[in-house]
């Protein structure tokens, strides 16, 4: 039996957690993954090392500005491309199989639509994407026949339990996302008001970066990856729950029509999902080891507290509704978080902040990428003079 084709793949967010541990998987996996482009936003002394570690000759760097150091400290040979044109090259590259978008923010949505055109499957770690345009992604994927991979641990977890079953959606009675909880799991609900970003950044199971510990602790996270869900998989938002799972050993169940439940179980660790997406559909042995039952003491299971953190309703809502309202949910809650970190506002005043905005917004179809991105542009505003002082 013959190995499969080594995988080559450009990866955008080089710099970040995702793109870290993307880049240790690449480094166990070099008979099965070969990276050929790197993207960062602005970290050059991070990029220039990844580039020299790696030997990658192509890169993409978002800030232009900082071209020029860049370039001082790259080995020679290596291209350069800059801005958000230079983040679709990198997407588009001849050589390339497949593109792993983990870019935070907007900034992924026009490479990972390229990168589709192009025929590249996408693996998806960017929750901006299919949360603000899930309906032209999907749509994209379809006419150009190419594969969406999900990176995230919970929408891994429920590819891989829907892998290889008959039936499609139609057999599927739930897709259950498991969630921590967060830090602020058991407090009461009149605490929150003075929880502070260092606190809320103390994450009790995963090491993440700063905005996507925070949606943890207020549990956005959960409702962004429930609208991602729906478009990933094809399966109504009211087919899809939440379960606090305080372990996060279980990323994640479905729900079959016959009453039997698949989950998938790891430890907590990034490179587990990114592994999987990157060599899909095959299984490849690397670095990582499987839980040990025998030192787990219990597992445990809980309903959110839907009244004390209303993110869940809120992206139900946005998810239901469909259109431009998911890309002003997301917009929303990247600016209020922003204006919690910098003490302009509450911890509840990020839910507070993303209700008012959807309360505001005035609905539209997402029929194209101008259409969501003027609605990203719509709430950005709003939000931030609802965060300003006396407001």
């Amino acid at each position: 039996m013959s190995s499969p084709r080594k995988r080559r793949v450009v990866l955008l967010g080089s710099t970040g957690s995702i793109g870290g541990s993307t880049l240790k998987v690449a480094d166990q996996l070099t008979k099965h993954i070969e990276l050929v482009g790197l993207a960062a936003a602005s970290n050059i002394v991070q990029l220039a090392k990844q580039v020299r570690d790696t030997g990658v000759r192509q890169v993409a760097l978002y800030d232009a500005s900082k071209e020029a150091a860049l370039r001082a400290l790259l080995p020679s040979g290596v291209r350069i491309h800059v801005g958000a044109e230079g983040l679709v090259h990198l997407a588009t590259l001849a050589e390339a199989d497949m593109v792993l978008v983990a870019i935070v923010g907007t900034a992924g949505l026009q490479p990972a639509l390229a990168a589709i055109e192009a025929g590249k499957d996408l693996a998806i770690a960017s929750k901006e994407i299919l949360v603000m345009a899930g309906e032209l992604i999907t749509a994209a994927a379809a006419r150009h026949g190419v594969k969406l991979l999900p990176v995230d641990s919970e929408h891994n977890a429920i590819f891989q339990c829907l892998d290889g079953q008959r039936g499609g959606a139609e057999a599927v009675a739930r897709l259950i996302l498991t969630a921590s909880g967060g830090p602020f799991r058991t407090m009461p609900k009149a605490d929150l008001a003075r929880v502070t970003p260092e606190q809320a950044l103390r994450h009790p199971t995963w090491e993440m970066g700063p905005k996507i510990t925070i949606d943890s602790a207020t549990l956005f996270n959960k409702g962004l990856e429930m609208i991602e869900a729906r478009w990933l998989f094809g399966i109504g938002m009211e087919r899809i729950d939440v379960l606090v799972h305080p372990q996060s050993i279980i990323h994640s169940m479905v729900e079959f029509r016959d009453g039997s439940l698949l989950a998938q179980l790891s430890r907590t660790d990034m490179c587990f999902p990114i592994q999987y997406a990157l060599t899909w559909p095959e299984r490849v042995a690397g670095g990582l080891q499987a839980p040990d039952f025998a030192t787990l003491a219990k597992l445990e299971f809980e309903a959110p507290r839907d009244d004390v953190f209303p993110a869940l309703g809120l992206a139900r809502r946005a998810g239901l509704c469909g259109g431009t309202l998911p890309a002003v949910f997301n917009a929303a809650n990247e600016v209020a978080v922003a204006a919690f970190r910098s003490g302009q506002l509450s911890f509840p005043g990020i839910w507070a902040c993303v209700a008012a905005a959807m309360d505001s917004h005035q609905v539209e179809p997402s029929s194209s990428l101008a259409t969501v991105l003027a609605a990203d542009h719509w709430a950005r505003q709003y939000a931030t003079t609802f965060c300003q002082p006396g407001a």
